[in-house]
């Protein structure tokens, strides 16, 4: 049975019935399965079984202490792209020794914070941070693991705005300029070369782009290893796409076994940086209906989750599958399904045929990542709360934010 079901016609998670949840913690609320979580990690761990590997989860997707803790237990790394990241990688138990720290414009700070906690690597993303990595390894007294992170210009025939492997994006370092870059870091005293990382973006739904990329990294290797630089680790990066709709992502089995074909005689071990895959299905947001409002051209379920909760849908116009907590087999009506917050731009589903009545719950799914992690407080609205649920046990991971917290770093003006 698949974590978020529905039995005797209400929608449940694991063996909790949502309802339950609205009742006890309010709306509107983030729900995630521990056993979703749990077998997503597993499948990409013993997809690489039998391979010297590391699954670094990407912190970005949700980084719920949690969620993050529970991935520590099972024995994952860490993608992190902010100091903020480590701080909470960190207080989630994480080791900072399986912690990859990505990003285009690390400060001095983060340099610091991340060379004293001891983390596995950087990846490097230009020759400018390069230079300011040595110079800042040097005044700590520290020698900093370092990869660069390389551009293939491979499409990966997703989204633009999570496209990162193209030349026009600005990410990493132009392949072609690769060798050179590596040799500079091997002559600089405070950075040891250890790896080379590629990552070209997110919610891939084909295999193709992968191998393409892999394919350009191995030929890389060979050119460093050829003029006297060897690499411990090839970072392939994350980016495997999940079903929202009618997507057909290839199972993780199919995935690492593509690469494993290509990988194999290389004696590096090999780091994945999965986020979206591990969390994505696991989670999802429930709203209730506050009132029906019918126009001329449209009908419109008014409901207390907006865009400032879950931004997916208005930066991305990505799709959400809306359904009812209660099973209804009724006559249905199309409804867009809207927030409160004062955009046009703030709705969470176009055009859902749903039988709908006011005080109606809604589970908003596929929403582990990339939504709470991506939350805000635009139009003063504390953000939801989260629910981690274990069975027949709910944990509240996350209290709701209240107004006061909003502003309790806010000064006025003195008299």
């Amino acid at each position: 049975m698949t974590p978020i079901h529905y039995r005797n016609g209400e929608l449940h998670i694991e063996d909790v019935p949502l309802s339950h949840l609205a009742e006890h913690y309010g709306t509107p609320l983030y729900v995630y399965s521990h056993a979703a979580l749990s077998e997503a990690f597993q499948a990409f761990d013993q997809a690489f079984s039998g391979t010297d590997h590391l699954v670094c989860y990407a912190v970005k997707a949700n980084s719920s202490l949690a969620i993050l803790n529970l991935f520590a237990r099972l024995g994952a790394g860490f993608d992190i792209v902010s100091g903020g990241e480590l701080q909470r990688v960190l207080a989630a138990g994480g080791n900072p020794r399986k912690v990859v720290f990505s990003g285009v414009a690390k400060s001095a700070e983060e340099m610091r914070q991340a060379l004293n906690a001891g983390i596995l690597c950087f990846n490097i993303e230009s020759e400018a941070e390069m230079e300011r990595l040595n110079q800042v390894a040097g005044s700590v007294g520290k020698i900093a693991p370092v990869s660069l992170r390389v551009n293939p210009d491979v499409d990966p025939k997703t989204h633009p705005y999570i496209s990162t492997g193209l030349k026009g994006n600005k990410f990493g370092v132009p392949i072609g300029d690769a060798v050179r870059l590596y040799q500079k870091a091997a002559d600089l005293p405070n950075l040891h070369v250890t790896g080379l990382d590629c990552h070209i973006g997110s919610q891939i739904t084909e295999i193709s782009p992968f191998v393409d990329a892999l394919d350009k990294v191995l030929a890389l290797l060979d050119q460093l290893e050829a003029v006297g630089i060897p690499i411990h680790h090839l970072d392939l990066g994350g980016g495997l796409g999940i079903r929202y709709s009618d997507e057909t992502p290839p199972p993780v089995a199919d995935y690492a076994a593509a690469l494993r074909a290509k990988l194999a005689g290389r004696p590096q071990k090999i780091l994945v940086e999965p986020g979206r895959a591990l969390v994505g299905n696991a989670g999802l947001l429930l709203t209730k209906v506050e009132f029906l409002k019918h126009g001329e051209t449209k009908n419109f379920a008014l409901v207390d989750a907006a865009m400032n909760d879950l931004m997916r849908p208005a930066l991305y116009d990505a799709w959400h599958d809306i359904q009812t907590v209660k099973e209804n087999a009724g006559a249905t009506t199309a409804y867009e399904i809207v927030g409160p917050v004062c955009e046009s731009g703030d709705f969470l589903g176009h055009d859902r045929q749903l039988a709908l009545a006011a005080g109606d719950l809604l589970a908003v799914l596929s929403a582990g990542a990339y939504g709470m992690s991506m939350s805000s407080n635009y139009n003063t609205r504390p953000r939801a709360a989260e629910v981690l649920v274990v069975g027949e046990q709910a944990h509240q991971i996350r209290q709701r934010e209240s107004v006061a917290d909003l502003y309790r770093l806010e000064t006025l003006l003195p008299q």
